[in-house]
């Protein structure tokens, strides 16, 4: 049976790249996301999607989608860990996983186009 994957990260339309060294848009963000997760699905991962908004739905959406199903891994993208204010949904997000997910591993991407190199680092599809 493939490993599961949650790939959480925040919706690209929300997004603040000014922070960010490339010249990141939504729809090239959207594009990396799409790409790492073929690549994902390629390897042989069965992989979800939980794109947040930066509001009080973003902790809804991350509990919905752990009581959904089991993950083997879970990924949580940079732009939930960046810019510095986002510090307390990063946590938040954190412990959802943490309280939710306990037997999952938890891997950090740095761009949106090493998500399957985190994940890979972790487990095995």
């Amino acid at each position: 049976m493939a490993k599961r994957v949650l790939a959480i990260g925040i919706e690209p339309g929300v997004a603040d790249y000014s922070t960010f060294p490339q010249q990141l848009t939504p729809e090239l963000v959207r594009n990396y996301i799409e790409t790492q997760l073929l690549r994902l699905r390629g390897l042989g991962y069965e992989v979800t999607s939980c794109l947040i908004d930066l509001d009080a739905a973003a902790e809804a959406a991350v509990t919905a989608a752990l009581r959904d199903e089991s993950f083997d891994c879970i990924v949580i993208g940079a732009g939930l860990r960046e810019p510095k204010q986002r510090l307390l949904l990063f946590e938040k997000v954190l412990n959802l996983v943490h309280r939710l997910a306990p037997n999952a591993a938890i891997c950090f991407n740095t761009t949106p186009a090493d998500t399957a190199e985190a994940v890979q680092r972790w487990i095995e599809p």
